[in-house]
């Protein structure tokens, strides 16, 4: 199952990559990746700082601070457009995946049912857009830790419930077991 699953991605990738240049396509690939663990490796340090020092109802108001202005702060220095998203966004439509994302993440859950490690798991393809105009596009999926499971899991302690509710009047971001694909960072530039 898994080496079909490779050779499906292969071929799609080859498919839609078209024009790149390998080289290219692997530097972008690079790129994002270091964006990526930028991205994670200053918002987790910042949660588990506020979860271990003011508990998971303080995370709350962090995370939803600190999350879009690492997003934005990687984005303007960086040139590419930087998010995370999911199929259960817990802020609305600023967390939504778009059609193309919403496929890319199916992948990823099925690829987790399948048994594949998360924590290995990438997709990136180059997308012709109606204008004429190409996109680079590639999303890495996030994994729910335990720490997450305290806001997004299946038992969530009432308080931090409540301040869900106050924060996120209609959040859909709970269920989740720790392993679980989350959401993703997604990430795109125009290339042209």
């Amino acid at each position: 199952m898994r080496f079909l699953f490779a050779i499906l991605f292969s071929i799609s990738l080859f498919l839609s990559c078209g024009r790149e240049k390998p080289a290219d396509i692997e530097a972008r690939v690079v790129e994002a990746r270091a964006l990526v663990r930028e991205f994670g490796g200053t918002l987790k340090p910042i949660l588990v700082s506020h979860f271990k020092q003011d508990g998971p109802v303080a995370a709350i108001e962090v995370c939803s601070k600190s999350a879009p202005e690492i997003a934005q702060n990687i984005s303007n220095k960086s040139g590419w457009d930087v998010k995370r998203v999911s199929h259960k966004p817990r802020n609305g439509q600023s967390g939504r995946a778009d059609e193309w994302e919403l496929g890319v993440l199916q992948r990823f859950i099925d690829a987790r049912k399948a048994g594949a490690d998360v924590d290995t798991l990438e997709h990136y393809e180059v997308l012709s857009m109606e204008d004429g105009s190409r996109t680079f596009r590639y999303m890495k999926p996030q994994k729910t830790l335990k720490l997450c499971t305290a806001c997004h899991g299946t038992s969530i302690d009432p308080a931090v419930s409540a301040k869900l509710l106050e924060r996120y009047p209609n959040d859909v971001a709970r269920g989740f077991k720790e392993g679980d694909v989350r959401g993703a960072f997604s990430l795109k530039m125009r290339l042209n």
